[in-house]
Parts: structure tokens; sequence; C-alpha cells
């Protein structure tokens, strides 16, 4: 089980934009450099948050910058918007149990409401967590450092 890293990219380009706004043309090619990921792959995560309506792209002076304010962003929304998981949820279950044994014909009736759980619990705490905290933490580690 492991969420993509398309996850802690998008949160990094998020709070970046956030982060340069005022000082920096915020552009795939600065953001690539931030994040230290080769600039396509920004550019598929940027394109992702752009069609979830969490950043605009725009060609002329402004660069890339945020449709929504950081505290209406939450960690649940960037999860959904660069599908960090796919279809089959978080985990992703053995393809195929022995029905002739009595464990593996019932592994999935014993299992599947129970990973359903955790995935909904997991789920519940990315709804409260928003990307202000994580730039809020930031702005704090960049301040105590100066």
């Amino acid at each position: 089980m492991q969420i993509t890293s398309k996850f802690t990219i998008a949160v990094h380009i998020i709070t970046a934009i956030d982060y340069f706004k005022d000082s920096e043309k915020v552009t795939s090619s600065f953001l690539a450099g931030s994040v230290g990921a080769n600039p396509v792959i920004v550019r598929n995560v940027m394109g992702k948050l752009k069609e979830s309506g969490i950043i605009e792209i725009s060609q002329g002076k402004r660069g890339i910058s945020l449709a929504k304010a950081l505290d209406e962003i939450t960690f649940y929304d960037v999860y959904q918007a660069v599908d960090c998981v796919g279809a089959e949820g978080l985990f992703h279950f053995h393809e195929n149990p022995n029905i002739k044994c009595p464990v593996g014909r019932n592994i999935h009736l014993a299992m599947d409401e129970k990973l359903r759980r955790v995935q909904d619990a997991m789920e519940d705490e990315l709804r409260h967590i928003t990307i202000a905290d994580v730039a809020s933490d930031i702005k704090r580690e960049v301040g105590s450092a100066d």
C-alpha cells in the first residue's frame, strides 16, 4: 500500500505557488526546481490541479497562481485531484486466493470491510488538514532559520 508521490509533489507545488507569489514569477520550470522533479512530472501534476480548480495557469506575466485560498484546499482535495490511489483503493488485494482453501475462499469477506474502514478513516483525516497548515509550518521554519 502506498500513495503515489504525486500527492506530496502536488502539496509542494501548491505551497510553493503561495510562498513565492509576491517575489517570483512562478512557472512550471521554477516549480520543478523547487520540487526536484522532472518538469514533465510537475506539469502533469499541475494539469490535474488545474482541472480540479485548485490552481490557475496563465502564459502571461502572472504565471501560475492559486484559484482558492490555502485554507480552502484540504489534503483530501489534493488526494482526489491527483489520483493518488487506483480504483481498487488503498489496498490492492492479491489476485488469486485459492478458493479450495478455507482461508483463501473467505479472505475477501473477512477483510474487505475492514480495509474500507481504514481507507475511510484516512480520507476523513485528510479532510481536516489544509494546505494552510503546511504553509504555516514552512513559514515558521523559514523564520526560525533566519
